[in-house]
């Protein structure tokens, strides 16, 4: 008989919290940020042509499960160096305090045949620069 008292007030207790916000809209959570973010590492295949849509593939790790891939700004200084700044979405509010790898295609468009210079920013003066030769 105690064994079923307890059970039912620990149900009470733990239910409490979710009775209390019966009939009102669930808590609003602030907009995600958006946060430029530095790369480890940078694969760049071969064999494109200046016909086809080049891409590379980045890898890094967000300092937290906060952080979650955005999206990639290419901006080209002139015709063979082209800058890319990776963003992620930060959310606000909990979350788990881990290191979490990502790694993500990144779509930087046709270019003319010759010898690309890519540089990754990451956000704090540094720099991965890599070469791109497009055939």
């Amino acid at each position: 008989m105690k064994t079923i008292i307890v059970a039912v007030l620990a149900s009470l207790c733990l239910s409490a919290p979710a009775l209390a916000n019966q009939g009102q809209p669930p808590a609003q959570q602030p907009p995600a940020k958006e946060m430029q973010i530095g790369v480890n590492s940078v694969y760049v295949p071969g064999g494109f042509d200046s016909n086809s849509d080049a891409f590379v593939i980045v890898n890094g790790i967000f300092p937290s499960g906060c952080y979650k891939w955005g999206r990639a700004e290419v901006s080209h200084t002139d015709a063979f160096h082209h800058e890319v700044k990776s963003i992620a979405q930060v959310s606000q509010g909990m979350c788990i305090m881990v290191l979490v790898p990502f790694q993500s295609e990144v779509r930087l468009g046709k270019f003319a045949s010759g010898e690309h210079t890519l540089r990754f920013l990451n956000g704090d003066g540094t720099y991965i620069e890599k070469t791109l030769k497009i055939e």
